[in-house]
């Protein structure tokens, strides 16, 4: 007993002991809750943490000194009693009481003042600094009397000086900005540092105009000059670096808050004085495009976008609360709490139902046209299917047309390529039918009276949706993937894109694997997927992965429609835009043929070439009036153009006649050469900036001249058959194509070179060297698919459309297939355009069509040669066979023959043996006698 009694004692001395070192910071257990609230921070000993405490509270007691008595507690000494009886008390109580009672009115007030309309709290706001305008204009202009007229000259006089007159002018333009535009904090902001930035410097050029006077010279002298804020703004650097520098410093900051207050950059200055100019009448409107007034939003934008996130925030909180509804805080608000992890779905993920970010994804997909067929994104769409993805990553949702997941193991990359579900379908989603597209210009104004009205895309049939993975592609992907398991390649299929014509499967390599162990299976993966036409591209453009192309089963047609309302909703209204196909990733292919400059089109009978030239001419006439492109068609079959004889877009009446279509080109290269003389005349490099010129009147005629200028359309010349020109008038066609395609490109004159015989001799070095872009269809051998894409391709194509579109620039070309226009398509077009207007030939191109001179038969391509003898005979009197083998290089056989013709035209006499012949033609005949050799009339 007396130890439990000695235990208990020392417990509760403890106890007291650790009291009163809680109080004074002294004692033994002070050192033990240290020690304790280190042991807090270890993680291993939580659990033994309790048993510590006990166990240091029962050794503290036991290290410390034996007990003391407690000393006895003093009585609390009685109050001292109040000199003022209670009555402090009572009025401090009534004064704290009516304090309560104040505040809480007020707070009341505030509350209900909280409550009221937006619109009414701003409108007190614009009020109050209209009435404070009132008071300082009274005090200010007036001289008002009293305290609020001392008060006024003593804050605004003492701060502006000799500007204090301006004060109430400003605070009411601010008045009335914050009564007219109160949606805009942002801008109201933004005029605020403006005007400060121009008062300051404003004040400050004032103050050191009047003398820069100091505080020792007086209030007086102060009010006279800036005062305090001309002051303060002018001291320091007058004192720091002189007048000199100070006055254009200021200047600066003047300017620099001027252009604030007016939202102009310092690269918009000239466009606003423009503008200015012409609301005063001191200059003319002109039409220069981004003038549209736009400046205040952008800048405003800008300004939004600048503030820090949580500013933009907040400001958006402030437009909703009063009451302005912004579209864009809305949509980015929506986005922001779309990309918000979800918790992750109870159910399986397969059998998981579309949630609501699945519907709006694909409802943003189906409203964006531009999302569609291989068009960049609009960034709501954009951010929605990030989000979407985010998402789903987050949620561990597999996400479609993702590549399959790589397991890493010591031998290599383990790869998911189980044909069903494994490879996922990277072909890009088909076109949607919506019957609404962007309004197309209608009414076309051309010049003169004449209004003309493009073609509906509605005449123009709509093509079916793009078949999706089939049963036949996951075959396909089995058969890859056992002859890379047979023949031991580590290679695994990871995606396809399935096109119209053909299905690329991508290939990745496993490490330390060459790509020629792929090419070189070509054979083997034929007869695997039972397939002759199989093409390997090595590495696909663009991606770490070989292309294995195979024709698909069941093909699919491209219609012109289709790809024309992809140009049409992506807002492309270049008049040279055509439709070419779809490529083999499933997105549409289009070529602006002002930018290709020039193209060869070339195939095999059959293969697709004819219904290309078909989509080019259609899609022009669809996008383009005649004045924006003039058209010259050379059809030496003449059967394939003839669909197209009467629209108001030719230039001269189609061309079936070689040896015709020989001198059109001719007259085209004089056309060139008259472009480029008015382009050298005006000082311009491109036929497009000459136009713009010229309808906006910047270019002139010259005075006294009669000419009137017109913008020139972009001529297109296309030839359906070169190898007919070529046969007729090989060296005309050569040098006139050849010349074209050198220089063509400024004066706007794009050429289209057609072909079926891809040879050397129809297609020379020089035609090849000067067309860049090429587009070939099937062709029979290697050779012609080197003749025209330099590079072999074209030979292992399947017809029907089925081409490689190699554009200027590109490395590699595309595989696509072609688009196709029925006849009935086409008749709807053209007799559309020939109801509009009715064709226009230019007088010089038909004469010279129909008037051709006449050169004697027996001639034939010797007339350079004819015409170099007789000047060579007639200037110097001495005819021989001889001599023209010596000065014209020819042989015996061709210069006997020139002797005979000059001889059957009287210009030499008969032969006397080995003797000259006499010359008959005098030197001033000279003329007269070539004239007849060429077949002109004599002068």
């Amino acid at each position: 007993m007396k130890q439990w009694a000695h235990v208990s004692t020392g417990v509760s001395t403890g106890n007291l002991s650790h009291m009163a070192s809680r109080t004074s910071g002294k004692g033994s257990l002070g050192t033990a809750g240290t020690a304790k609230g280190a042991g807090r921070t270890q993680g291993p000993a939580k659990k033994a943490a309790p048993a510590k405490k006990a166990a240091a509270k029962k050794a503290a007691p036991a290290r410390k000194a034996p007990p003391r008595k407690a000393a006895a507690k003093k009585p609390a000494p009685k109050p001292a009693p109040s000199p003022t009886g209670g009555v402090y008390r009572l009025v401090r109580a009534l004064w704290l009481g009516t304090a309560h009672g104040v505040g809480a009115v007020f707070r009341s007030i505030g509350r209900g003042a909280k409550g009221l309309d937006p619109a009414h709290r701003k409108d007190g706001l614009a009020l109050l600094l209209l009435g404070l305008a009132l008071v300082v204009a009274a005090g200010t202009w007036s001289h008002l009397k009293g305290p609020v007229g001392d008060l006024v000259e003593m804050l605004v006089t003492g701060a502006f000086g000799r500007l204090d007159l301006l004060v109430p002018i400003l605070l009411g333009a601010v008045a009335v900005r914050l009564i007219l535009y109160p949606e805009k904090p942002e801008a109201n902001g933004r005029i605020v540092i403006g005007l400060s930035a121009l008062v300051v410097g404003v004040l400050g050029q004032v103050h050191i105009a009047c003398g820069s006077p100091g505080r020792e010279d007086g209030a007086g002298a102060m009010h006279d000059a800036g005062g305090l804020i001309g002051w303060g703004a002018s001291q320091p650097l007058v004192f720091m670096m002189g007048e000199v520098l100070a006055v254009p410093l200021l200047l600066l900051l003047t300017v620099f808050g001027l252009l604030v207050v007016t939202a102009t950059p310092v690269n918009a200055i000239p466009r606003r004085l423009r503008q200015l100019g012409v609301r005063l009448g001191i200059v003319d409107p002109v039409d220069v495009p981004g003038e549209d007034g736009s400046d205040d939003e952008r800048y405003e934008e800008q300004w939004r976008e600048a503030l820090p996130e949580h500013s933009r925030r907040s400001s958006g909180r402030r437009s909703e609360a009063d009451g302005v509804f912004d579209p864009d805080q809305a949509e980015g608000e929506a986005l922001a709490k779309r990309r918000r992890p979800r918790r992750p779905s109870a159910q399986p993920a397969m059998n998981r139902s579309m949630d609501a970010v699945d519907v709006a994804a694909a409802a943003a997909a189906a409203l964006d046209g531009a999302v569609l067929n291989g068009m960049p994104p609009s960034p709501v769409v954009a951010d929605l299917t990030q989000g979407v993805s985010t998402d789903r990553e987050r949620t561990g949702t597999p996400v479609p047309g993702a590549r399959s997941a790589e397991k890493a193991t010591p031998g290599g990359a383990e790869r998911d390529t189980s044909p069903t579900g494994g490879v996922p379908d990277l072909t890009k989603p088909a076109p949607e039918r919506s019957g609404s597209l962007p309004a197309r210009a209608e009414q076309l104004q051309l010049s003169g009276d004449i209004t003309y009205s493009l073609p509906s895309l509605d005449l123009l049939e709509r093509g079916g949706p793009g078949k999706t993975r089939s049963a036949a592609n996951d075959a396909v992907v089995a058969s890859l993937t056992t002859v890379f398991t047979e023949f031991k390649v580590d290679a695994a299929v990871t995606g396809f894109t399935r096109g119209p014509t053909v299905t690329r499967y991508e290939v990745e390599l496993g490490p330390a694997v060459k790509v020629e162990r792929i090419t070189a299976l070509t054979k083997n993966i034929a007869y695997a997927v039972a397939s002759p036409d199989v093409r390997i591209i090595s590495p696909i453009p663009g991606k770490s992965a070989v292309g294995i192309e195979i024709p698909n089963s069941d093909r699919e047609m491209v219609n012109l429609g289709d790809v024309l309302r992809l140009a049409d909703a992506a807002e492309d209204d270049h008049p040279m835009l055509v439709a070419l196909g779809k490529n083999v990733e499933g997105g549409y292919e289009m070529a602006n043929l002002a930018n290709m400059p020039h193209v060869l089109v070339a195939g095999a009978t059959g293969s697709g070439k004819s219904s290309c030239i078909n989509c080019l001419i259609t899609s022009v006439m669809v996008r383009a009036t005649p004045e924006d492109v003039r058209m010259v068609l050379v059809d030496p079959k003449r059967v394939e153009l003839t669909a197209y004889e009467g629209i108001p877009h030719l230039i001269t009446p189609i061309i079936t006649n070689p040896k015709k279509a020989a001198e059109a080109l001719q007259w085209v290269v004089r056309e060139m050469d008259l472009r480029y003389d008015d382009l050298a005349a005006y000082g311009f490099r491109h036929i497009d900036d000459f136009n713009h010129a010229v309808r906006t009147g910047k270019a002139k005629a010259p005075e006294g001249s009669e000419r009137e200028l017109s913008p020139y359309p972009y001529l297109l010349v296309i030839v359906d058959e070169l190898a007919d020109l070529m046969m007729v008038a090989p060296r005309d066609v050569e040098d006139s194509i050849v010349r074209i395609t050198q220089l063509a490109r400024a004066a706007g004159i794009h050429l289209v070179l057609a072909t079926q015989r891809p040879s050397v001799d129809v297609v020379t070095g020089l035609i090849k060297a000067n067309v860049p872009s090429r587009l070939a269809f099937a062709t029979s051998s290697l050779a012609d698919s080197r003749v025209i894409l330099d590079q072999p391709g074209a030979e292992k194509l399947i017809g029907k459309g089925d081409g490689l579109f190699l554009p200027m620039g590109a490395n590699k070309p595309t595989r696509m297939q072609g688009a196709f226009v029925t006849e009935d398509e086409v008749a709807a077009i053209v007799q559309h355009c020939k109801d509009q207007m009715a064709p226009v030939f230019r007088e010089d191109v038909v004469a010279g069509t129909k008037q051709k001179k006449e050169i004697d038969e027996d001639i034939g391509d010797d007339l350079d040669l004819l015409c170099q003898a007789a000047e060579l005979v007639v200037s110097t009197q001495f005819g021989s066979t001889s001599m023209l083998q010596r000065k014209l290089r020819v042989g015996f056989a061709k210069a006997g023959r020139l002797m005979d013709l000059m001889e059957s035209r009287n210009i030499v006499g008969p032969s006397e043996g080995s003797k000259a012949r006499d010359v008959m033609v005098k030197p001033d005949e000279l003329d007269g006698v070539l004239a007849v050799i060429r077949g002109e009339t004599a002068s």
